[in-house]
């Protein structure tokens, strides 16, 4: 299977062979179909779907509610498609695995006319952390350059801090996360903020970024004195809020994984969330922590909650679903 992974500033390509080996590419090869990434898959497209004129056009009608995501993913469809146009393509969406949230979780209370719910991202990154990590109560942090915070229960996602957009939920590199709309919408009327430029003030120019007036990496993050410590300690606080209240989704936890390029690579920011949370039993071993590379187990022995650090691997979640969708395709 080739992979496209087209995100809003780089397009990641990958061959990923039936021992679900892989290797990066830096073209459209030739393969026997080609899975891609789609971030927002709104209403309609709740499961994988083999690509053909129509879809495409639908994904087209998908593109503003995520804009920075869909946008580049769909321009990279038309490519392969017209570079490789005798195999199948199938989109993959990473609102998917969310599909299975009650509307307890799911429904906002705004006039019902809006027809807004939330949706979740980071659907394959989870469900693969749900398969390396099989425990019946799950939180997967999926920390990176986006952020959200996810409630597994038996396998199937039941709430999540991502909602009708990415940008809802847990601070992030340079995204805001939750806002109060009041504050916003304050900033809109006295700032004179068009609705672009707050679009763009709070994706762009917000998070970590923001708060330590770097770049948001981590590294640099930790590197930028008090105004550093003061987004790390916003960031740890944040996440460790919503994993509690993922447990609360849960009634209870049996483990918590770390995953992602914040949450595979840093080990003082999994340790910082891990002691917000030891009033639920989360237990982290410090020294397996500051060694840790994933797969791995962080706990402390005894520990009644397992910590995990966990690989992200989209590109095998993305391989198999197209498999599955053009073997359904091909008997049905």
């Amino acid at each position: 299977m080739l992979v496209v992974n087209a995100g809003s500033e780089t397009m990641k390509l990958s061959v990923v062979a039936e021992d679900e080996s892989s290797e990066q590419v830096d073209a459209f090869v030739a393969a026997d179909a080609v899975g891609h990434r789609i971030v927002h898959g709104g209403q309609r497209f709740r499961a994988p779907v083999v690509v053909d004129d129509e879809v495409v056009a639908a994904l087209d009608e998908l593109v503003p509610l995520a804009p920075l995501h869909n946008r580049p993913a769909v321009d990279a469809l038309r490519e392969a498609r017209a570079t490789l146009p005798d195999i199948p393509h199938v989109a993959v969406f990473d609102t998917a695995f969310h599909a299975t949230i009650p509307d307890e979780a799911a429904v906002y209370a705004v006039p019902r006319d809006w027809r807004i719910r939330r949706f979740g991202f980071h659907g394959l990154s989870v469900q693969w952390a749900a398969e390396r990590v099989r425990v019946p109560r799950l939180v997967v942090c999926h920390l990176g350059g986006g952020s959200s915070v996810t409630a597994v229960l038996d396998g199937r996602s039941v709430d999540t801090t991502m909602g009708f957009t990415p940008l809802e939920g847990v601070p992030m590199t340079s995204r805001s996360g939750s806002v109060d709309p009041g504050a916003l919408l304050y900033v809109l009327r006295e700032r004179g903020l068009s609705p672009d430029e707050l679009d763009h003030a709070l994706n762009f120019e917000s998070g970590l970024a923001a708060l330590s007036a770097t770049s948001g990496d981590v590294r640099d993050v930790e590197a930028a004195g008090d105004a550093g410590r003061l987004a790390l300690d916003v960031y740890a606080h944040r996440v460790a809020a919503a994993v509690a209240a993922m447990a609360a989704s849960l009634g209870g936890l049996d483990a918590v994984v770390f995953t992602a390029g914040i949450g595979e690579r840093a080990a003082g920011m999994r340790s910082a969330i891990c002691r917000r949370l030891a009033f639920l039993g989360v237990r982290l071993d410090e020294d397996a922590n500051a060694a840790a590379t994933p797969d791995a187990d962080l706990s402390s022995p005894g520990s009644p909650v397992a910590v995990w650090v966990v690989g992200a691997r989209e590109d095998l979640v993305i391989a198999r679903e197209t498999r599955r969708a053009v073997w359904t395709s091909a008997s049905g």
